[in-house]
């Protein structure tokens, strides 16, 4: 088994930046896609909007299984690595899931005036949320990443152990996810079912299986257009336009559905979905080692910071985006003025969590224990400053493995 120190890859953090960036425009378009402005003239591009960059959390998933087989498939699975990868995850994932899931679910019983009635009810179903992911809107991501680091050390060990597995792993993905969606539509219909890692397993393997390959991978990745071979050009532009193609009818099916009430069978909307984010996925990770390669340095800096954030900002964003929407008055649905006031959430939860989160790092002893592993480049310890680098990080794991 290959247990050479794996090379790090700067490039991921630029993928969380946008798979970051693909959250944001969902949840600040949420509302006004979803229920507000169905009849306002600007409809299509708030809808488009909504719909198009619904690719945020599936990228995030598909992202994390490519991380951890990636740094992990050459390794055999022992005790110890066992112990000391789910020390991590208890530490930077579980603990900061815990702590959000607390205070939204506190939140949104005060908004509601219920904070100090019904302690006991209140607790009871604080526990249920807790364990459905359910405290707040966007923590069911958190839980998703949860039930798979569960899974992880069953799943390298059956791939370890299996060419076939490995083989068929996308397919056998893809025939699971798609075996509990038909029984759950027809027999268990389970309303939150979206969170429930098995509802994703097909980005999972789809991660497993190009981290496993990366070697043969990377240099579709890596190569300038000019110097990849007319097979690799042609397979890369089937993919983009089949992303477009599958993003574009899967925007229409939504908008025709909510703008006038014109709804087809579930399975339609489920499979428009997986197409697109799958697609998407692969997309994102093209894009994010072309715009490392190509883009003004800026940029790069820009987005990289943006990715090492994005764990952090992932949790607290909605805080700011239901504090910002508080502010809307009385602006008109149907005017432009409330499109911008759709975009200026997106630029205050973007910008007001980046903020926050960095001070946090910067300035807060133990911002770790809310927001997750602390960014390298945010760090201040004094054995970092003096050169010295964790035997994990010299190993070239990625931060933040979401």
């Amino acid at each position: 088994m290959n247990t050479a120190r794996k090379e790090r890859l700067p490039q991921l953090d630029i993928f969380r930046a946008l798979a970051i960036l693909g959250v944001l425009h969902v949840h600040s378009s949420s509302f006004a896609a979803g229920e507000q402005a169905l009849h306002s003239p600007y409809y299509y591009w708030l809808n488009w909007i909504n719909i198009f960059f619904k690719f945020g959390t599936p990228s995030f998933i598909f992202l994390s299984s490519f991380v951890l087989f990636y740094n992990y498939y050459g390794r055999p699975v022992t005790r110890s690595l066992i112990i000391n990868f789910y020390r991590r995850r208890l530490k930077y994932i579980l603990l900061p899931y815990l702590l959000a899931s607390m205070g939204y679910y506190a939140l949104t019983l005060y908004v509601n005036g219920r904070l100090t009635q019904n302690l006991g009810g209140n607790l009871y179903s604080f526990i249920r949320a807790l364990f459905s992911g359910s405290a707040y809107a966007h923590l069911y991501f958190v839980f998703i990443s949860i039930q798979f680091y569960l899974l992880f050390p069953v799943l390298l060990k059956l791939l370890q152990s299996s060419r076939f597995l490995i083989k068929w792993a996308i397919p056998l993905g893809l025939a699971l996810q798609w075996g509990f969606i038909f029984w759950n539509k027809y027999e268990l219909h389970i309303v939150e079912k979206g969170s429930l890692a098995i509802s994703y397993l097909a980005y999972y393997m789809m991660g497993a299986y190009i981290a496993i390959h990366f070697e043969k991978v990377k240099t579709w990745l890596m190569k300038p257009w000019r110097e990849l071979t007319a097979k690799q050009k042609g397979w890369t532009a089937l993919l983009v336009s089949g992303w477009l193609i599958a993003a574009f009818i899967h925007v229409q099916l939504w908008y025709v559905a909510r703008h006038f009430g014109v709804w087809t069978d579930s399975l339609w909307y489920e499979l428009l979905w997986n197409v697109h984010t799958m697609l998407s996925a692969l997309v994102l990770l093209y894009a994010t080692f072309l715009i490392y390669r190509k883009a003004p340095r800026g940029i790069v800096a820009f987005l990289t910071r943006l990715g090492e954030l994005s764990f952090a900002i992932y949790l607290i964003h909605p805080l700011l985006l239901a504090v910002y929407r508080r502010f809307r008055y009385h602006i008109p649905l149907e005017s432009l003025t409330y499109v911008l006031f759709i975009y200026g959430g997106l630029v205050v939860a973007l910008g007001g969590s980046w903020l926050i989160v960095q001070f946090a790092f910067r300035r807060v002893p133990g911002s770790w224990i809310i927001f997750g592993s602390v960014p390298r480049s945010l760090e201040s310890s004094p054995r970092e400053k003096s050169g010295y680098i964790p035997e994990e990080r010299a190993k070239g794991f990625v931060q933040q493995e979401k």
